[in-house]
């Protein structure tokens, strides 16, 4: 993979790296997915991660995160009616520890003649963010403004060491030879992704809010 020409990144001397827009499966090659796919068509890789046929959305004004490492992989996703599960392409974000100011997630469920529900959380929107440790965001979207400390690009996925510890699932889902990259630290501020599942080992969601409303009304 180290031929693949991936998104545009830059540098600085004090191994950090600043992205005014952190885009769609941020250093991730389309080659890597593609050969993910590949090897699924051929029956030689079991998709990781079975996830309903619905996103979700989230936005936070700031995540800051530890132990960050970020790969690809594939979900089987599963839809009513459809038979089979398909494989969906997605970018791995793992976090050893993890904090998010005003945190909110969004998922619309079209109900056919009766129209849209929309269920949305909020959470960490005073003084306490939300915590999480060992969380892992399987998405297909991310926009922000993104610096990275002690940042690793193009390294071998097999190989990360500095995400979550103690999670076999997540640690199972980092193929040989695929691109990933891994950082210290990620500040990313104006955060909003568009994902397909999340995990955790730990989830505190200081000042809670849930709410179900007719209509479609997501994080933003």
């Amino acid at each position: 993979m180290r031929d693949c020409q991936c998104p545009e990144h830059r540098l600085t001397r004090y191994g950090r790296t600043r992205w005014r827009r952190f885009g769609l499966l941020v250093g991730l090659c389309a080659a890597t997915v593609g050969g993910l796919l590949t090897l699924m068509s051929h029956g030689a890789l079991a998709a990781s991660f079975s996830v309903s046929g619905q996103q979700f959305k989230v936005s936070a004004d700031q995540l800051v995160a530890t132990g960050f490492v970020q790969y690809g992989t594939v979900d089987a996703r599963t839809e009513p009616g459809a038979g089979s599960p398909r494989p969906e392409p997605v970018a791995v974000s793992a976090m050893r520890n993890a904090t998010l100011t005003n945190l909110c997630q969004s998922v619309v469920t079209d109900l056919g003649d009766f129209g849209a529900v929309t269920l949305k959380i909020r959470a960490g929107t005073g003084k306490d963010p939300v915590t999480a440790t060992n969380m892992v965001i399987d998405m297909n979207a991310m926009d922000g403004n993104a610096k990275f400390q002690g940042m690793e690009i193009g390294r071998d996925a097999a190989t990360l060491d500095k995400g979550p510890v103690n999670d076999p699932a997540e640690t199972a889902q980092r193929r040989e030879g695929m691109f990933s990259q891994q950082a210290d630290k990620v500040t990313i501020t104006d955060l909003k992704q568009v994902a397909w599942a999340t995990t955790a080992g730990e989830f505190n969601l200081t000042g809670l809010s849930l709410r179900l409303k007719w209509g479609k009304d997501e994080c933003v």
